[in-house]
């Protein structure tokens, strides 16, 4: 079997891999000459740049990929198209749809198997954990992934995985900027929503776009919303049937009220799903937080609160709960204005010291100019690598809490193990 890659995103790269690890052969391609292809692993046999052009030929062990252009007869010739979950809607998705060629018509097994699905803004990922972890301990087989950016293999690795292994249960994280393409690519049987901020508003342009793309998702299905939720109406108006969900008083080892409601969303499911509530009550007492997610470390006299923040309303949740000396805030990419507007909250939260780090671009010329614009006058510190973090985490050690958060998932993550690794030396 010959698959078709058309962009070399998160996604693209995730599709892939997964294709290959499953033996077909993949052509794959993107307009952007400058990608970045490491994380493929691919074994490359042969290299051809043409004269006098921008793009490029990598001839690797099934595989072909092709920059800075796109031979329309390699992706006609496959039995099965990936394209980025951002092209919907473009000329070229609809031409793959209509002739049924994406992937999730090709291969169906996954629509038989029933699949839950978790959306929202923040607490994506740890809610889809914690049902993972209450399934798994009621003795149900169940398919994680989704969206690339919780961690998990793609979205067409879901639907490659599904049609050769024997499931129960198939559990999405899903982006909140792939609502349309998620819907036509899976059949969901419970949808959750964590909730509505303000992020990504680069794509949705207003709340209100979001909330018109989310009662177009929720169309039809069954939908388990928090009780107090903006726009009930309108989503319950779409739905099939809704049911609400509420803070969990369960005994919880992650902190933050905002976990208290990732809990209780994931009750909710378990509980459409008739698992015992001993079983949840036990697997949420004993649930841990993921990588990269909020967690907190002791070092000297100082609790250290670190993990992906990455928007104004996820860092809101974490502010009230803590009085913080210092705050570390990895950098968002360039013309990422609603999240650069995160610092507007830094400053007004008014901590002794600010610092700037490099998460998913290195912005911190942008962000130091917009301290100073906002008028900040607590102490400034720039760093560009982990050891300078580290050295400046030591110095505040004493105070008594700090929050290393922002942007920069990957970043984050060295960070955290650093930390995690430097507290457990200081306990011991």
């Amino acid at each position: 079997m010959k698959a078709a890659v058309i962009g070399l995103g998160v996604e693209g790269k995730k599709a892939t891999k997964s294709f290959l690890k499953h033996d077909w052969d993949v052509y794959a391609t993107d307009l952007n000459p400058d990608i970045d292809l490491n994380e493929l692993d691919a074994n490359i046999l042969n290299l051809d740049v043409p004269p006098n052009s921008d793009g490029m030929t990598i001839i690797a062990d099934r595989l072909q990929i092709d920059l800075g252009f796109t031979n329309s007869l390699e992706i006609d010739s496959a039995d099965a198209v990936a394209f980025s979950p951002s092209m919907w809607g473009s000329s070229l998705a609809n031409k793959v749809v209509s002739q049924k060629k994406l992937l999730s018509d090709v291969l169906t097994k996954h629509r038989d198997i029933f699949t839950i699905g978790i959306t929202g803004t923040n607490g994506k990922t740890t809610t889809v954990h914690m049902i993972k972890q209450i399934l798994e301990n009621a003795g149900l087989n169940v398919l994680v992934g989704g969206n690339g950016g919780g961690g998990f293999e793609g979205y067409y690795d879901l639907i490659l995985e599904a049609e050769n292994g024997e499931f129960d249960v198939l559990l999405i994280e899903v982006c909140d900027m792939t609502l349309d393409f998620c819907n036509y690519c899976f059949d969901f049987d419970l949808i959750g929503l964590t909730n509505i901020g303000r992020d990504h508003m680069d794509v949705h342009g207003t709340i209100a776009n979001y909330k018109n793309s989310l009662a177009r998702f929720f169309t039809d299905n069954n939908i388990i919303i928090n009780h107090g939720q903006d726009f009930q109406s309108n989503f319950k108006e779409v739905s099939n049937k809704y049911y609400y969900y509420f803070e969990s008083q369960a005994i919880l080892n992650v902190f933050g009220e905002f976990n208290r409601f990732n809990a209780g969303l994931a009750t909710a499911v378990a509980t459409q799903l008739k698992i015992p509530k001993d079983v949840i009550e036990k697997s949420l007492m004993e649930f841990k937080a993921v990588e990269g997610r909020l967690n907190v470390y002791k070092i000297n006299d100082s609790k250290i609160y670190i993990g992906k923040t990455d928007n104004i309303d996820a860092l809101q949740s974490v502010l009230k709960e803590e009085d913080f000396y210092a705050i570390f805030m990895g950098t968002p990419r360039f013309k990422e204005s609603d999240r650069l507007d995160m610092l507007n909250e830094v400053v007004s939260y008014n901590p002794e010291v600010i610092v700037i780090f490099p998460g998913l671009d290195d912005t911190t010329d942008i962000a130091f100019q917009k301290l100073n614009y906002l008028g900040y006058e607590g102490r400034i510190e720039v760093v560009n690598n982990l050891d300078e973090i580290i050295a400046l985490v030591a110095e505040f050690s004493h105070e008594d809490a700090m929050l290393i958060g922002g942007n920069g998932q990957e970043s984050i993550i060295e960070i955290q193990e650093r930390i995690k690794s430097l507290s457990s030396k200081c306990s011991s």
